[in-house]
Parts: structure tokens; C-alpha cells; sequence
């Protein structure tokens, strides 16, 4: 049996009102045909919670401002904290959702930046503000396939971050993961060498390589 990815159920209302989300309906699961994909991120666990009591304790405080929180989130989504369902919560102290859907598409960037300005936001009141986000996309990869679409450009997003008792923290939007070339090369790396089927393999071999020449 194929392996599936748990949906992550979210009211409509949260999700990226953007065409080509890719985003599973709530009520499927869909096989991934390249299961070793999913299973080599929980050796990002450690890295990404070590110190996590620290992070919860201080994350979002409002004494700093809350480009600062915005960052530290889409550096772990960049790191690939969303691969897995358990590296996931490592993002629990960033975000007021808990859940997202089953994606089965990734989003490969080579950076990102903030607006670190305030009147580059929309500031709805002293406790609400809208952060503009850029991310520079190399391509994307499907799970289902084990496919690559190089595809540069250069996507926006406006990220809602409101205070929730006293701590800072991101309210939408509920994107697909954006990850890093480089994590990304070596997640497709880690399957590989878990793949134990001769055409899976072969597939995930071409599928580092196009990711090496991506530009």
C-alpha cells in the first residue's frame, strides 16, 4: 500500500485565495506514489525543536516588532518544517491555526523578504497589522509524480499578523510549503536512498538533478 499524507482540515475562509493552490479537497486522501518523500523529514525534528520551550516562551512578544515573528516562520517553512507532520509544530508558536490540508505540491524558492517597514504595511489598528512577503520561486515540486516545474518568478503574499493574548501571531494566509533549493535537494536525496523500488529511485534521481540545474 501507498502511503498518505493526513489532511489537516481548515475552514475555507483560511486558505490562499490564489488559483493553482494545488490544495487536496478536505474530505480525500490522496496516494502519494513516492512515499519515500514523506518519510525523511522527521530527521529535521531534532534541529528544528531543539530549543523549543525557549521559542515558545519568547516567540511573538509584542515588545519586538512583528516582522521579526514573520521571518522566524518562513525561515523554519524554508528549512522544511512543513514536510512533516511532526517537524509541523514547530511552527505552533508562530500561527493562530493548527491544522492545513494534505498539499501535494511544494513550493521551491531561493529566498525571501519581508517588508520591514511599517508604511509598506496595511496597519489595521495598533494590534492587527498586514506584512507584504516575496518570495523568489524557482519551481515547484508534485509529490504525486516526483515532478519538477521550473517556473521563475516572484510571488507576494500579504500575511495578517494580530496580537492573541499578549503574543503576536500569524492569522493568514495558510500557504503550501516554501522551501528552500538546497533543503529541497537533499529531501530529495534522503528519499532516494530509503527508495528501495529500481523506478522510484530512478525518478528521484532525476528529480535532484533538475533541482541542482534549477535557476
Amino acid at each position: 500500500m501507498l502511503s498518505k499524507p493526513t489532511p489537516r482540515h481548515l475552514p475555507p475562509s483560511l486558505l490562499l485565495k490564489t488559483t493553482g493552490d494545488n490544495v487536496f479537497p478536505h474530505n480525500r486522501l490522496v496516494a502519494i506514489r513516492f512515499p519515500a518523500l514523506l518519510r525523511v523529514a522527521p530527521l529535521m525534528l531534532g534541529l528544528l525543536c531543539l530549543g523549543l520551550g525557549e521559542v515558545l516562551a519568547q516567540t511573538g512578544s509584542l515588545v519586538h516588532p512583528p516582522t521579526e515573528l514573520v521571518k522566524k516562520y518562513f525561515e523554519l517553512d524554508q528549512k522544511g518544517a512543513k514536510l512533516d507532520s511532526l517537524s509541523y509544530e514547530a511552527l505552533a508558536p508562530y500561527r493562530d491555526w493548527q491544522e492545513e490540508p494534505a498539499w501535494r505540491r511544494i513550493v521551491v524558492i531561493r529566498g525571501f523578504s519581508v517588508a520591514e517597514h511599517y508604511r509598506q504595511w496595511e496597519v489595521v489598528n495598533r494590534l492587527e497589522v498586514v506584512i507584504p512577503v516575496t518570495f523568489e520561486v524557482i519551481g515547484y515540486v508534485y509529490l504525486e509524480t516526483a515532478g519538477f516545474v521550473p517556473e521563475s518568478s516572484m510571488e507576494e503574499v500579504r500575511v495578517r499578523v494580530k496580537s492573541i493574548k499578549n503574543r503576536w501571531r500569524i492569522m493568514e494566509p495558510v500557504l503550501p510549503p516554501h522551501v528552500g533549493q538546497k533543503r529541497m535537494i537533499n529531501f530529495v536525496r534522503e528519499a532516494w536512498v530509503k527508495e528501495t523500488e529500481p523506478a522510484k529511485r530512478e525518478s528521484l534521481a532525476a528529480l535532484q538533478e533538475e533541482l541542482r540545474k534549477a535557476k
